[in-house]
């Protein structure tokens, strides 16, 4: 009798590895993993000592869904509900962005800022705009004791998402959550040494040339930013300066292909001394920072 072979983890593994690879994902084996991982209720370096283990029924039932799934184009973190970013692990859906590591240079510029104040300095007062799942203001505010953050967005969805995050990580009691487009539901005397923003900046005609995967399961309102990819930023850098107190600072997060168009529109404010980028690792554009004047 020809007994079959049994699905071990490294066998699952391997053979989902193949799978999803032939459908055309662009981390096959990290997908396999971190999707047996949750289908086992394990940590995935746990898999690591035990690929001669057996995988029992339930288990193969639950992984074979989640892999249908992620061959259907549906994101991990999706399939998951959470994500890393600055070494902290986050609540996402689909009503939020996906974080990405670039955004991690954002907190580590802010957190820069933040650190440069005197020690006897009031609470540094921060707005995240545009903060989607709350990764910023939560990162920041796990990192920088001394602080006291506004979150907002214009996506009530997004905003339980934030809360969520922000009580997870112990700092919902220094984040305030406002549901507001931009600033205009924020009172007209607030005012802030920090405005932090990761707005849409993905123009129409970059739009179209993003993955399926992105522009089928991420929230477009989170990425569109109209023909040049500017509107959003347009009118958040008035805003801004309407905001912020002298010498406080605006980061944005941006497109390579709009730095220059970003520049122009914080140099013709007015109000602003003369913008500067800050570079990925990629050695790509990714920040502008400006000091209110």
């Amino acid at each position: 009798m020809i007994h079959a072979e049994p699905w071990t983890i490294g066998r699952l593994l391997n053979w989902t590895t193949d799978y999803l690879a032939r459908q055309g994902a662009h981390t096959p084996r990290l997908d396999a993993e971190v999707l047996l991982a949750e289908a086992r209720g394990c940590e995935r370096i746990e898999l690591y000592t035990c690929f001669d283990d057996v995988v029992d029924e339930r288990v193969r039932t639950a992984f074979r869904e989640l892999v249908r799934r992620r061959a259907e184009g549906t994101p991990v973190a999706y399939l998951t509900g959470r994500r890393e970013f600055f070494s902290l692990s986050f609540r996402v859906t689909p009503d939020v962005l996906i974080p990405r590591p670039e955004t991690e240079l954002l907190v580590v510029e802010l957190l820069d800022l933040c650190r440069r104040r005197p020690a006897s300095a009031s609470p540094a007062r921060i707005a995240d705009v545009g903060a989607g799942s709350g990764i910023i203001a939560v990162a920041a505010a796990k990192h920088f004791q001394n602080s006291q953050f506004t979150a907002i967005d214009v996506s009530p969805a997004a905003l339980a998402i934030a809360r969520e995050n922000a009580a997870a990580h112990g700092v919902a009691e220094r984040i305030e959550i406002v549901e507001s487009d931009l600033f205009a539901g924020v009172e007209d005397d607030r005012r802030f040494d920090f405005v932090a923003s990761n707005p849409p900046y993905v123009s129409s005609k970059e739009l179209e040339e993003l993955s399926p995967e992105v522009r089928r399961h991420e929230p477009l309102l989170a990425l569109e930013a109209g023909e040049q990819g500017t509107d959003v930023i347009q009118r958040l850098v008035p805003q801004a300066a309407d905001r912020l107190t002298a010498d406080g600072w605006l980061l944005i997060e941006i497109s390579p292909m709009i730095e220059s168009a970003v520049h122009e529109l914080i140099t013709a404010d007015g109000r602003y001394d003369t913008p500067r980028t800050v570079k990925d690792l990629a050695g790509h554009p990714r920040l502008v920072l400006a000091r209110r004047m």
